[in-house]
């Protein structure tokens, strides 16, 4: 094992005040010589002794190091912590629950505030969770997972809270620097893809000013390979590719000031930037006849309760255009959506920290700012005479489709005409803000009434903007010989579109390759204009204030805190009405029944969230605590946002409407939580947690079909999906946590823990009528086994979680019940040198694939749910990758 002699508290990081061990109790034991660990071992002591003493339900994850965080990605660092389960998307954890609630209900601050965050992909709902894909590792000193509430803490997670802890150069040696590389290659990602990361920390001779920069950067190509379903077109199962640039850059600078030992100032800038500029390319097999394609060849040989085809054969058939014996060459089609496409994430904060004689005082100040959506959409498809036939059967009677072919329906160039145009009624742009500014004031004074010790107070005010916008492009026109204006896009040779062949979903097919730089072009060539869409643009307004009053006492073994918190919010919305205004001429299909002119609406509400939490230490080994809080998250920003309507094209079923409001209240939870742990040795532990959640006025969907709003639809007639949102109904969680810690002599060390959710949501929420959680699962569980001495460790982590619901938006592709899912992963650490470490990690060895499939009962047609996400019916299947990552970092 790595020991370093020397006076060292193995806490690394420190939260809110009072929640860990004070300065001053670390200065009575400063005439002790204390042995600091570092590794794996450390990692995992350091993150005990953060749950051991404090007085709150607080889990953590510690940097072993400068630099060295214990997963190369933060979702799969918290993902190891009881009661946290991670929604992996696009290669990396995105998403995070806590205790069965959805990510929505998580609250994710940085140093103690909140961080602004949208996604690159304008169909995702604009909610109030942060995108951990934006983070990188490296940046990172540690992190706290407080599961129950307090006064103290910030509203806004009924779930629990995330703290993401940033590190300060005055708590660094001076000139601490460290420097570290690494090269990433997938299973089905195979292009090597580079990152660098870096740290430098200076402070003066005399310890009051400091300088901190890191930084990281990282270029990755991410292929996912699969199946997807959604039975539109004929019955269409189309294997796909999705091909994404992922480009990310971070920078960090804090710049610390502490004139007295008394007195500090802190100025933290944080810059998250991810470019994602995609591709989804997707061969299209139909298994139905009809929509325009020649059919008799297609049988069917069994349908589920929703009618869907589950079994199926196809053939060839005679071409009643060509010779005798030829087959039809229209029973497939290719469809590729490019997307230029990113998100970022900026945050300033100016904090301060004053200690007086039997008192502190604390401010901060700042702003977060991110931008997000998709800039650019185009499209480009073919569904000609030259596309391959193919003959084969399709099952989709198990929960992935089974596709074998007696024709395969691989695609080159030759298949494509010889010029292509892009396809004009898609091309769009989505551009998502999402910005707050803040201030907070924070007093603590030294009491010594009874048991009583302390009494903390303070206010925090924040105003928060939402802007989500949609505009169409459109194309230059020319007159034809009728003397109309028709849309006049130019024209490109095929070969010019396409750059190589690669395979196309997980089957072994092929088809030429886009190039998305090359599409996008041409769709900017043809365009004209863009025309704003009315019924994509929406602001939202949110100014939110909070009080409190926290007690903090401490008698004997006997220990907690107990307070009030008051919220008040003030929101409004400026949407452009739906309201049946007659078009102007010219008027684009999306806008036609939408006002001209902006309507403001405007709503408040406020409340009393009390809090209590008691910690005794029945002896030095054992402790158990007790809290009970109530606390509340706020609707996501999509739920109050402007109407939004269907594709307004020609296909049936996909006219839709959905009334969002600002006048949704938020949800309500009232928790309690029990613990029971056994501490023992140098961070070893044992525990027990039983928790409780009460959620009232919950947000739920009510959805009505084929109904009349006075707006015609290009498909025509008046008929519409119409969804409108309301708080009814409550939701109720419960469940266990267990978790097990333990460090050998020899070097071995083993955790584990398992988490068991019952989780129940009303039903009336959700288009799919299913009382669950969105991304709850029922079982998640973690098994860690490590070895290490002074020159090398090694660790193998399995990550369990069960099947779990997704709900990211739309009537086509969201509410998909994710099969369970488990992750092996294995790192290897070699310690050369003192300063140079040498790794290797390899996540997913196990290639899980990500499994996909309907869960709604048929009956949910009269809300709306289509058929392939109803139960019976495989949705999406992806190939699982394993990924391979060899690193190296040197600390000077």
């Amino acid at each position: 094992m790595l020991k370093r002699n020397k006076l060292a508290l193995s806490i690394s990081t420190a939260v809110l005040g009072g929640s860990l061990v004070a300065p001053l109790a670390v200065a009575q034991d400063a005439a002790l010589e204390e042995i600091t660990v570092t590794g794996i071992r450390g990692a995992l002591q350091d993150a005990v002794n953060i749950k051991r003493d404090a007085t709150d339900l607080v889990d953590a994850v510690s940097a072993e190091d400068v630099g060295k965080f214990p997963d190369s990605d933060v979702g799969e660092a918290l993902g190891r912590i009881p009661g946290i389960t991670v929604g992996r998307s696009f290669g990396q954890g995105a998403s995070v629950s806590i205790r069965g609630a959805a990510p929505t209900m998580t609250l994710t601050q940085l140093n103690g505030q909140n961080v602004a965050s949208t996604g690159w992909f304008d169909n995702i709902p604009v909610d109030r969770s942060f995108n951990y894909s934006l983070l990188p590792a490296e940046l990172i000193g540690g992190i706290e997972v407080y599961k129950s509430s307090r006064a103290d803490l910030n509203e806004g997670g009924i779930g629990g809270t995330v703290i993401v802890n940033t590190r300060k150069p005055l708590d660094l040696e001076a000139n601490t620097a460290w420097v570290g590389t690494t090269g990433r290659v997938g299973t089905i990602s195979d292009e090597l893809a580079p990152e660098v990361s870096g740290l430098y920390s200076w402070k003066n001779d005399a310890e009051t000013f400091g300088v901190l920069l890191s930084a990281a950067a990282e270029d990755r190509e991410y292929v996912r390979r699969g199946t997807e379903s959604d039975y539109r077109w004929s019955g269409d199962v189309a294997p796909t590719t999705f091909l994404q640039d992922q480009e990310r850059k971070a920078l960090d600078v804090t710049l610390q000031y502490a004139p007295t030992d008394a007195l500090s100032f802190t100025l933290h800038a944080m810059s998250l930037d991810l470019q994602a500029d995609n591709t989804n390319n997707s061969l299209y097999l139909f298994t139905l006849t009809g929509e325009g394609l020649d059919g008799g060849y297609t049988e069917c040989h069994n349908t589920n309760a929703a009618g869907l085809c589950t079994s199926s054969t196809t053939s060839g058939a005679p071409d009643s255009r060509g010779e005798p014996g030829s087959e039809i060459a229209t029973n497939t089609f290719n469809q590729t959506w490019g997307r230029k496409s990113s998100m970022s994430s900026d945050t300033f904060d100016l904090s301060s920290e004053y200690e007086g004689d039997g008192f502190r005082v604390s401010g901060s100040i700042g702003s977060t700012m991110a931008d997000g959506g998709t800039d650019f959409t185009t499209n480009f498809q073919d569904i000609g005479a030259g596309q391959p036939a193919w003959e084969g059967s399709i099952d989709a009677s198990g929960k992935e489709i089974d596709i074998t072919t007696t024709k395969d329906p691989s695609q080159s160039l030759a298949n494509f005409p010889s010029s292509m145009s892009p396809q004009g009624w898609a091309v769009a742009s989505g551009p998502v803000e999402d910005e707050e500014s803040y201030a907070q004031l924070d007093v603590e004074f030294d009491l010594n009434v009874g048991i009583l010790t302390s009494f903390k107070t303070g206010v925090r005010w924040t105003d928060h903007d939402v802007n989500r916008r949609k505009y169409r492009g459109v194309f230059k026109t020319v007159e034809n010989e009728d003397g109309e204006l028709v849309a006049d896009p130019e024209i490109a040779d095929t070969s010019s579109l396409y750059d190589g062949t690669y395979e196309i979903g997980q089957d072994g097919f092929t088809a030429p390759k886009p190039d998305l730089d090359a599409m996008v072009a041409l769709t900017r060539a043809s365009l004209g204009q863009w025309v704003e869409e009315r019924a994509g643009y929406s602001d939202l307004n949110e100014e939110n204030t909070a009080l409190y009053g926290m007690f903090n006492f401490e008698t004997g073994a006997l220990s907690g805190n107990f307070g009030l918190r008051y919220i008040s919010t003030d929101a409004s919305r400026t949407q452009y009405d739906l309201d049946g205004t007659e078009p102007q001429e010219g008027e684009i299909a999306a806008n036609i029944g939408y006002a001209y002119s902006l309507s403001t609406y405007s709503s408040d509400y406020s409340d009393v969230l009390p809090s209590a939490t008691v910690r005794y230490e029945l002896s030095e080994d054992w402790v158990v605590r007790a809290s009970a809080s109530q606390t509340i998250s706020r609707p996501t920003y999509d739920d109050m946002l402007v109407t939004y309507s269907g594709f307004a094209d020609d296909r049936a079923d996909n006219q839709t409407q959905r009334f969002g409001s600002e006048g949704l209240k938020p949800m309500k939870a009232t928790s309690a939580d029990i613990a029971l742990e056994y501490y023992y040795g140098d961070g070893n532990l044992m525990s027990a947690t039983y928790f409780v959640k009460s959620i009232d006025d919950f947000v739920t969907s009510q959805i009505l079909v084929d109904q009349q709003i006075g707006l015609e639809d290009p498909a025509g007639g008046d008929s519409w999906a119409v969804e409108t949102l309301e708080n009814a109904g409550g939701a109720d969680i419960q469940g266990i946590e267990l978790q097990i810690q333990h460090a050998f002599d020899n070097g071995f060390g083993v955790a584990a823990n398992y988490t068991y959710t019952d989780a129940e949501a009303p039903k009336d929420a959700f288009m799919d009528q299913l009382p669950i959680f969105t991304e709850s699962s029922e079982h998640a569980y973690n098994l860690v086994g490590y070895w290490e001495n002074d020159t090398f460790s090694a660790r193998a982590a399995y990550n369990f979680r069960s099947e779990y619901l997704i709900r990211d938006g739309g009537y086509w592709y969201g509410n998909r019940m994710h099969d369970d899912f488990g992750s092996l992963d294995l790192s290897f650490y070699w310690y050369a040198t003192d300063n140079l470490d040498v790794t290797f990690e390899a996540i997913n060895v196990l290639e899980e694939d990500d499994i996909q499939y309907g869960a709604a009962d048929a009956s949910t047609t009269s809300t709306g749910m289509k058929g392939p996400l109803q139960e019976g019916f495989p949705a999406w299947s992806f190939q699982g990758e394993a990924v391979y990552q060899l690193g190296a970092s040197y600390k000077f």
